[in-house]
């Protein structure tokens, strides 16, 4: 609940960067919270898909965007907070990613792709619409955070390692490895090409 309010609140601030209106919020809000679940169910086949089936879903995704609306103006002062609770929302959607397609039967690498896109295909899905490069393939560490979380969850399972210390050691090393590269800026080795530099 909290990983989808707080990417819910995360789609509505980009949609104001953006000037939209307020049924643009509520647009994004949702994409971005719920478009992650929503790919890997299509892509699974794991139908009907999740949200259909639980609408408190569709009401706090809206919800959180109308209430960014009122609060923007104090949301410097959390932001701190914010980004915590996103880094929360990317393990717990990862994780999550993950049970769906174990349940399902699919090896290990769907498994693992299942966890990384739902834990990153909303914000894909948000700056797209926003008209913008998606940022959690261009900046701190995020995408990649995601797949540890993913590796890391599923090997200590491999292991015969308890459900409960599994999710703490994967909700907690996620958490640290965001928080460490939001605060000292790491990020993956970029590529940057321009055909004028090879001509």
């Amino acid at each position: 609940m909290i990983a989808i309010t707080a990417e819910a609140m995360s789609g509505a601030l980009a949609a104001g960067r953006r000037n939209m209106d307020i049924f643009g919020v509520a647009v994004i809000a949702f994409l971005t919270a719920l478009g992650g679940g929503t790919v890997r169910d299509i892509l699974l086949g794991n139908f009907p898909v999740t949200w259909t089936q639980h609408p408190r879903y569709i009401y706090m995704t809206i919800a959180g965007g109308l209430v960014t609306i009122v609060i923007a103006r104090f949301m410097r002062h959390l932001h701190q907070l914010f980004l915590v609770l996103d880094a929360i929302g990317l393990v717990a959607f990862t994780v999550i990613g993950c049970n769906v397609a174990m349940n399902l039967g699919y090896d290990t690498v769907v498994v693992v792709m299942s966890g990384i896109t739902t834990g990153i295909f909303g914000g894909i899905l948000r700056d797209i619409m926003c008209n913008r490069t998606p940022q959690v393939l261009r900046h701190e560490l995020y995408a990649s955070v995601s797949l540890l979380v993913a590796l890391l969850y599923l090997a200590m399972l491999r292991e015969g390692v308890g459900e409960n210390i599994t999710l703490l050691a994967a909700f907690s090393v996620g958490l640290l490895i965001r928080m460490a590269a939001i605060r000292w800026n790491v990020s993956l080795p970029v590529f940057s090409y321009s055909q004028a530099r090879w001509e």
